[in-house]
């Protein structure tokens, strides 16, 4: 039987820097040093090569550990997803430091640890569903209920200019262009004409 690794992933956005945090929980684990990966990422942008290397390396009953369940992924779908191949198709084991109940890791003979840990991550997911639901539906009736008030959403309009009427009825003989004639004033083609259509 193969020897299993003990392999660890750190994640921070350029925002964060606090690598030293999980850092420091890994090696407590204890993981070898030289076995944990790092990725830096900035807000927009989640291309994670060193977990990519770190994935091609872990083989059956390898072990993953991270410091918290949100470094596998941006949101609970992404995370299950990664989860899901780290358990079931490479059928490696994953520890969450900060989540003791997601820890896969055969206890005995049984699969006890692994349909917790399962079991967890489900209802985790189904809390955060229902929450980004909650915010949505909150926010929406926030927005409604401001709307009653009177309250506009979005830039303010453009006042429109003295002038303005005087170029609608030099555009509307054919004696201007609409594009030349918003560049003049300073504004989009588009606002001209949604002017001119009284809009």
């Amino acid at each position: 039987m193969r020897e299993q690794n003990v392999y660890g992933y750190v994640r921070v956005s350029t925002k964060e820097q606090n690598e030293d945090r999980q850092m420091i929980a890994l090696e407590e684990f204890p993981v070898p040093k030289n076995h944990i990966y790092m990725d830096k990422l900035s807000g927009k942008d989640f291309n994670r090569p060193q977990y990519h290397r770190l994935m091609r390396r872990l083989k059956a009953r390898d072990v993953l550990v991270i410091k918290s369940i949100d470094r596998l992924g941006r949101d609970y779908e992404e995370i299950q997803n990664q989860w899901r191949i780290i358990t079931k198709e490479k059928r490696a084991y994953i520890v969450v430091l900060d989540m003791p109940l997601l820890d896969t890791r055969e206890t005995g003979k049984d699969l006890t640890g692994t349909f917790i840990a399962d079991l967890v991550l489900q209802i985790l997911s189904y809390v955060a569903q229902t929450e980004r639901e909650n915010t949505r539906q909150r926010q929406a009736e926030g927005i409604a209920a401001a709307r009653m008030r009177g309250v506009r959403f979005g830039r303010p309009r453009k006042e429109v200019p003295e002038e303005f009427w005087t170029l609608k009825e030099q555009w509307k003989k054919g004696e201007i262009v609409s594009r030349e004639t918003a560049c003049q004033q300073g504004i989009a083609q588009d606002t001209f004409l949604r002017w001119v259509d009284g809009r």
